[in-house]
């Protein structure tokens, strides 16, 4: 490293070829050729101010290119004074606007730059690759060093991110189990803390005997947070860092399976609920006893009976025949019938209240079913219009007690009085 440190630049340049990487005073010779080429071009700008002297042409300039290298370069007007034989100038190029010559003088001077210039790169160049071998050399002393400075860094963030968040050191043990009391979800609380909002810590045991949560509740309540939460601390916990929470008791696990959110891949034909699909066998097929799963709302994106039946066969699939460690969030109340017959299975709902017609989110995790999912609160929050959601305020407790509405009903639209309302108004505009 202090050989490294000595030959090379702080900021070496990205493009080698142009060199300017070899630190100065660690080879004198490349010194040397760097002030010869330095003081040619120094000499080359004091060539041109004596030309300008000599022809008292202000605008003479000396200039550079691929194809002629220097040359002295004058406005068309002025050429006739650089034409004739006893000037000292020989004419290269006519060009639109200028007129381009060369001179002895600057011939030589541009050799010596040029010259010195090549030598100084060809330097360079055989600098880096006695650099290069010297590294590849020192390939594993440089390997274990990276190795030991990204375990020292690794530690360190975590320590830093542990004592700034007030983690906890997790009991790692190898029983089917994850025990979580008062965990948080970093990032969700992260933003929270920002805004001055707290976040609510939840308590979860998973163990041999109650291996399957079924989490109903509202949506915004906090049940796919509190998935990927768990999630987090089992895998922080088996990477060696303190985890976000008060107490842990984390199994090994295997394997860690998430199916949440909603996303397509159009570009290979796959559908939302095919990517939701596709992701879902992927978990029956692989995973094991000693895995994790989260599962975030499993069949909503097709008809509500289909939806409902796949749910309901991986409930079972999970609790039978996989038998690992698995939270599984749904809308699908239907499934809250299973922990009569499926032994292992517990309900738990995220806690939320209506107050004077408004829906109050607790982001309490409790046991117990929730009694429904407040989707029409849920739209009121989200800003949708009063006229509308009298609609569904008035076909949802029909619909609940029918399963369907009758056929031979009006549409929704049509007998939601405020919309009428609204229409007659608009009728009575078009009229006007």
């Amino acid at each position: 490293m202090d050989h490294l440190r000595r030959a090379l630049v702080e900021s070496p340049p990205i493009d080698a070829s142009k060199g300017g990487y070899i630190a100065e005073g660690y080879d004198g010779s490349l010194d040397a050729l760097r002030s010869a080429a330095s003081d040619g071009r120094r000499a080359i700008a004091m060539l041109e101010a004596r030309y300008r002297d000599a022809t008292g042409i202000s605008s003479l300039k000396i200039r550079h290119n691929n194809v002629l290298g220097y040359h002295v370069e004058v406005a068309a007007r002025h050429a006739d004074r650089l034409m004739t034989p006893d000037s000292g100038f020989t004419h290269r190029q006519t060009l639109a606007g200028v007129v381009r010559f060369n001179s002895p003088e600057l011939h030589d001077e541009a050799s010596r730059v040029v010259e010195a210039g090549a030598h100084a790169l060809a330097a360079e160049a055989a600098h880096a690759e006695e650099l290069t071998q010297l590294a590849i050399a020192s390939t594993a002393r440089i390997v274990a060093t990276a190795e030991a400075i990204a375990r020292i860094d690794v530690a360190s963030s975590h320590a830093q991110r542990a004592a700034e968040g007030g983690w906890t050191s997790p009991n790692i043990t190898d029983q089917p189990c994850l025990e979580i009391e008062g965990g948080r979800h970093p990032v969700v609380e992260a933003a929270l803390s920002e805004s001055g909002e707290r976040f609510i810590a939840n308590d979860l045991s998973l163990g041999p005997d109650d291996r399957l949560w079924l989490i109903t509740g509202p949506n915004m309540g906090g049940k796919s947070t509190f998935l990927r939460q768990a999630a987090l601390v089992a895998v922080l916990a088996q990477s060696g860092s303190f985890v976000p929470a008060s107490s842990a008791r984390v199994g090994i696990v295997d394997k860690l399976f998430s199916r949440v959110g909603a996303s397509d891949n159009l570009a290979r034909g796959r559908s939302t609920f095919m990517v939701e699909m596709v992701e879902t066998a992927a978990i029956l097929s692989q995973a094991t006893a000693q895995s994790l799963v989260i599962l975030d709302e499993i069949g909503r994106g097709t008809s509500t009976y289909d939806g409902l039946a796949i749910a309901w066969a991986v409930v079972e699939a999970m609790h039978d025949q996989l038998k690992c460690r698995t939270l599984f969030a749904t809308h699908y109340h239907e499934l809250t019938r299973l922990a009569g017959r499926l032994d292992c299975l517990s309900l738990h709902h995220v806690r939320a209240r209506e107050w004077k017609g408004d829906l109050v989110l607790l982001h309490e995790v409790a046991d117990g079913a929730a009694d429904r999912s407040y989707g029409i609160a849920v739209a009121k929050l989200a800003g949708l219009p009063r006229w509308w959601l009298l609609a569904p305020s008035r076909c949802s407790p029909s619909w609940k007690r029918d399963a369907m509405p009758p056929a031979e009903s009006p549409p929704v639209w049509t007998t939601c009085p405020c919309l009428q309302r609204r229409r007659s108004r608009r009728s009575r505009l078009i009229r006007w």
